[in-house]
């Protein structure tokens, strides 16, 4: 059964990005910081370059996850990641409340949700094929945590602290709740902490 997967690189203070959306060349440091390749769908733009572990762990994420569900913010940051997302040709749902304008897909499909998370899971897991559904970060993860639909938490800590910025969690209203001791794995610049409900 597909599982619903929240990821994403986190500072020791508990940000996703810094004052001002900055501080990503010290969220991300890690992906570069080994020498261990790891393409991605898109080989030309991303190619991490990691530990032995991390190298690992990346894999596995990337053929086990069938799509993905992110947020409107996300998705204007990253001018639609200019038509092609990270993961390649994986469907991707973006949640809003209103597509925008004139958008045209090129190679990855993209689908503008507009009635919730909760139907762009429920899209994504059917699109997914039976692979799992990587969601956020952002409020995404704070609406599918308080509707009981994550099975999985993957924060990738870094060891800087960003002093402010955007926190990986901000407005949980059905805490408190719970999750396994997690599975901890040290990378290079990182330690990938996985958190089972």
């Amino acid at each position: 059964m597909a599982k619903i997967i929240a990821q994403a690189s986190v500072s020791l203070d508990g940000f996703i990005a810094g004052p001002d959306n900055t501080g990503f060349d010290r969220l991300f440091a890690w992906c570069t910081a080994g020498d261990v390749e790891t393409p991605s769908a898109e080989p030309d733009r991303l190619t991490y370059r990691t530990s032995a572990a991390t190298a690992t762990y990346l894999q596995d994420q990337i053929e086990r996850t069938g799509a993905f569900v992110v947020g409107r913010r996300q998705f204007d940051e990253t001018n639609g990641w200019d038509g092609s997302h990270p993961a390649g040709q994986l469907p991707v749902f973006v949640v809003t409340h209103q597509p925008p304008a004139g958008w045209v897909n090129t190679g990855t499909p993209f689908t503008f949700v507009t009635d919730g998370v909760e139907s762009a899971i429920q899209q994504a897991i059917r699109a997914a094929n039976g692979k799992d559904v990587g969601i956020g970060p952002g409020s995404t993860v704070d609406q599918a945590l308080d509707l009981g639909l994550v099975d999985e938490l993957l924060l990738d800590l870094v060891p800087h602290l960003l002093g402010g910025g955007t926190r990986m969690l901000t407005n949980i209203t059905s805490a408190p709740l719970g999750f396994a001791d997690p599975e901890i794995i040290s990378g290079v610049g990182v330690t990938h902490l996985i958190y089972r409900r």
